[in-house]
């Protein structure tokens, strides 16, 4: 496990598109998961224990901001030759297990994560509703073994101010997490 942080893309970035399988077979696109008042692209993955560290607490987050018309979306980028814990089935049972209502979707060319330069799990990019990044880090300061407490606080600030048309706190952190397990041949040169 190669402990990384995101690359914190630029403010103000437009969101890439996507057109993504989930395990049945279903194709998201950006454009059918864009919330009214925002959307939450998250990079996540099964194996990860920075994931399975916060994934109870953001399929709780993620439920209420869907409720308020922030969509949210789980994309896993891992190459699941080299990690088959990451293929789709197990994808369904996490998912079932952390109680994630969003869709969960693979990125079998790893072209979105390149995209939108994520080089972790977790890694979150929050898009207002006219697609432009306004957040991208982390969930909140906990990281396994650290003690601190899994609030979401920081990730569900920058929600807030969204959806009251705040402006967010411009000190964002980066996520720290484990590397997106590359395909070989297809790593970044930005990538950990």
């Amino acid at each position: 496990m190669a402990r990384v942080e995101s690359t914190m893309l630029t403010l103000g970035t437009h969101a890439p598109d996507f057109a993504l399988p989930d395990p049945s077979g279903k194709i998201w696109s950006l454009d059918a998961v864009a919330g009214q008042h925002g959307t939450l692209v998250a990079f996540l993955c099964n194996h990860c224990p920075f994931v399975a560290h916060i994934a109870v607490p953001f399929g709780q987050a993620a439920a209420r901001w869907i409720d308020s018309g922030v969509s949210v979306i789980g994309i896993n980028s891992n190459d699941t030759d080299t990690h088959p814990e990451d293929g789709p089935e197990k994808m369904v049972e996490f998912a079932t297990e952390w109680n994630w209502t969003f869709p969960y979707v693979s990125d079998p060319t790893q072209s979105v994560a390149h995209a939108y330069r994520a080089a972790c799990t977790p890694d979150f990019f929050l898009f207002d509703s006219g697609r432009r990044l306004v957040y991208r880090g982390r969930f909140d300061a906990a990281t396994p073994g650290n003690d601190e407490p899994v609030t979401g606080a920081e990730l569900d600030s920058a929600v807030t101010a969204l959806l009251r048309g705040a402006p967010l706190d411009p000190e964002q952190r980066p996520s720290i997490g484990c590397n997106i397990k590359w395909k070989p041949g297809n790593e970044p040169s930005w990538s950990g």
